[in-house]
């Protein structure tokens, strides 16, 4: 029964974040078509998207909280119904600064119940290949290019903008509200399987002898874990937010653009796989290293292509990078400090992170307003995701190593 369920669990967690990240990245889809017919500024509707990640970012650390000591049903839930709310109402918005507080605040705030959230509960059921797990949960925002943002395409191609995100705030209410009332939390320790005794079995961390959140807060391994994880953020949404954009500049069709961005996702979700397969094997640190260094050389490439089959090919080592690493900081908060205190961390290391995502949206639209090109974006986007992969060599021996060291 415990084996049943804990792999339902990955697959609830994956059309979770598929629905929920999906719904609030959309806006990248939606931000042409909004420009042309409202007369708003790109500058204006990026802003949307800055102040989403911000009030994600606030919202992760609180729901995070509110998991850990209420369990991540009733937090899935009220992220659930907000989230449809948000869309909802953003479709209705008469003015820019009405849309900027209904999909800027509210998408923003129901986004930040999912994935701390549900990664905590995730990890709650496997004491064997976490990475995977873990990876496979958030392969959601991976699919998320490839199913929602070509349907907000398409509906907005066939009505417009605000019918639809009027239909992807319902859908969202229909599809998460269901598989928020299966997600549920072990009421007992789960015991190893059989599995156990294989090379991928993860050792609890030193983290579950009942670290503080105080404590954790001003470790070492905190510090660097965040630091990392806002960078790397910060170097990439900007280029994904406005990859519609600069490549309808660089003379793609519209749905050719928009399929590059669905060609990332189905690479982002094949990085998530492969990437936690491979920290698995080799260890976090290392493949978190390399994904980020490979992020960093792809954001640079974006400089020199223009041709359709040259977005195609570098979007799927783009995809691969940046969606293989982004699991990996969970998996790192979970062997750093431990289950009891998990979600409450990773919630304070998102809520930093998005300040970086926040960033880099905002960025974009200002750059191409200001100077009518996307390149400033790229070479700051470059610069940031290096200063990501520097700061990663600095990550502290991770706990369970240290374990495997002491008593080998």
């Amino acid at each position: 029964m415990i084996l049943s369920y804990r792999w339902l669990l990955v697959a609830i967690g994956a059309l979770m974040t598929c629905v929920a990240v999906g719904a609030m990245f959309s806006l990248a889809v939606f931000l042409d078509p909004m420009a042309a017919a409202t007369g708003w500024s790109r500058t204006g509707i990026s802003s949307a998207m800055t102040l989403d990640f911000l009030a994600m970012g606030i919202a992760s650390f609180a729901w995070g909280a509110a998991s850990d000591r209420f369990g991540p049903r009733p937090v899935v839930l009220a992220g659930s119904a907000l989230l449809g709310l948000g869309l909802v109402l953003a479709s209705r918005a008469t003015s820019l600064l009405e849309f900027q507080l209904t999909y800027g605040v509210l998408v923003g705030v129901a986004s930040g119940a999912f994935f701390a959230p549900l990664i905590s509960a995730t990890t709650m059921w496997f004491n064997t290949h976490r990475s995977l797990a873990v990876s496979l949960v958030s392969a959601g925002v991976g699919v998320a290019p490839m199913t929602i943002s070509p349907f907000a395409r398409w509906l907005i191609s066939a009505y417009d903008w605000q019918f639809a995100m009027l239909m992807i705030g319902i859908g969202a209410w229909v599809l998460l509200i269901p598989a928020g009332m299966l997600v549920r939390r072990p009421t007992a320790a789960v015991p190893p399987t059989a599995a156990a005794a294989d090379a991928t079995a993860a050792p609890e961390s030193a983290g579950d002898g009942g670290m503080s959140v105080a404590a954790a807060f001003r470790s070492p391994q905190f510090i660097v874990l965040t630091a990392t994880f806002a960078l790397c953020c910060s170097a990439h949404w900007g280029p994904i937010f406005h990859m519609v954009s600069y490549a309808m500049i660089c003379g793609i069709p519209a749905m050719a653009a928009v399929s590059i961005y669905s060609v990332e996702g189905l690479a982002g979700l094949g990085g998530r796989l492969l990437l936690g397969i491979l920290a698995d094997r080799f260890g976090v640190k290392r493949v978190l290293v390399a994904g980020l260094l490979v992020q960093a050389l792809a954001i640079g490439s974006y400089l020199f292509v223009s041709r359709l089959g040259e977005f195609y090919a570098l979007a799927v080592v783009f995809g691969t990078a940046y969606g293989g690493v982004m699991p990996l900081y969970a998996v790192l908060a979970r062997e750093y400090f431990g289950q009891q205190i998990m979600g409450t961390v990773l919630g304070a290391a998102t809520m930093v992170s998005c300040i970086g995502m926040a960033f880099g949206p905002w960025a974009g639209g200002w750059v191409f307003d200001n100077l009518g090109t996307y390149a400033w974006l790229y070479i700051g986007s470059f610069a940031v995701a290096f200063g990501a992969v520097l700061i990663a060599l600095a990550f502290p021996p991770q706990p369970s190593r240290t374990m495997r060291l002491q008593t080998a």
